[in-house]
């Protein structure tokens, strides 16, 4: 069957399959203790499935091959996919769905000071908006980003830290309640989503006006699509991280608004919102 060929994965991982596989496992499982509604199960399941497609099928082949592509597929791992899991609150709907042993060494590890302290450093406001924008300019600059595009382990961590950045980053500001003891007031979180507009827009910019090619690996591995250009791709590329990417910081701050609005009017229905 055609459309099966695009869900065989371009280059496995081991570790995608498990985290996926096990999150997709424990979902279900523990729908049947917590019961969270349409709309979370909705959201989780978008946003897991997101991550895995654009990193586990045949798209990840074009989003090595051709640069807008590849923005597309960090949009959808640095913003969309984390934003609609954090949405479906999964932390415990996964708990209750995992073996009665995991669950005790999970809390029992979230309790070590090894593993609560650089938590609550990586949830502090400054560390999650300087790390969220930083990883965006890092894995673009030129020289990183031609390595990572060559070398398979590379590769692999650019997307696992831009994916766990955008969990850390929209955990915190899409989650009313507290974070590994970080509870953040809703005009930070919203100032938060603010505060990594410009950094986008800049970075978008630059590679939307630079006359020349910045990322040359397209062109000699070859892009994927056809009768597009190198200045064109990248173009493309600049103006999918300086509006789409702030985009959703705009979405962000409207889920933000809504959920207070209903909280203060209806407290019962905002906390089902939230």
């Amino acid at each position: 069957m055609e459309w099966f060929y695009w869900l065989v994965p371009w280059e496995e991982s081991i570790l995608v399959v498990a985290a996926a596989g096990s999150a997709a496992l424990f979902f279900p499982r523990g729908c049947a203790s917590v019961r969270p509604s349409l709309h979370r199960k909705l959201c989780f399941w978008g946003g897991l499935s997101l991550a895995y497609l654009v990193s586990h099928t045949q798209l990840d082949y074009y989003s090595e091959h051709q640069f807008f592509i590849h923005r597309l597929q960090h949009l959808a791992l640095h913003h969309l996919g984390p934003f609609l899991i954090v949405l479906s609150r999964p932390c415990p709907v996964l708990l209750a769905g995992m073996p009665s042993r995991m669950r005790r060494a999970f809390r029992l590890m979230a309790g070590w000071n090894s593993i609560r302290y650089p938590a609550q450093a990586l949830c502090n406001p400054v560390v999650a908006v300087v790390l969220f924008s930083m990883l965006i300019g890092f894995w673009l600059l030129p020289s990183i980003h031609f390595m990572a595009m060559i070398d398979w382990r590379l590769y692999r961590l650019m997307n696992w830290s831009v994916f766990l950045s955008g969990l850390v980053f929209w955990g915190l500001v899409l989650t009313p309640g507290p974070v590994f003891a970080v509870k953040l007031s809703p005009g930070s979180r919203i100032g938060m989503m603010l505060a990594i507009i410009p950094p986008q827009i800049v970075i978008g910019a630059i590679i939307f006006f630079t006359a020349h090619e910045l990322y040359p690996i397209y062109t000699i591995c070859g892009r994927a699509i056809g009768g597009i250009n190198a200045l064109a791709d990248q173009q493309i590329g600049g103006i999918i991280l300086w509006i789409h990417g702030a985009m959703m910081s705009a979405v962000g701050i409207l889920v933000v608004i809504l959920r207070e609005l209903m909280l203060a009017e209806y407290p019962e229905a905002g906390q089902k919102v939230a």
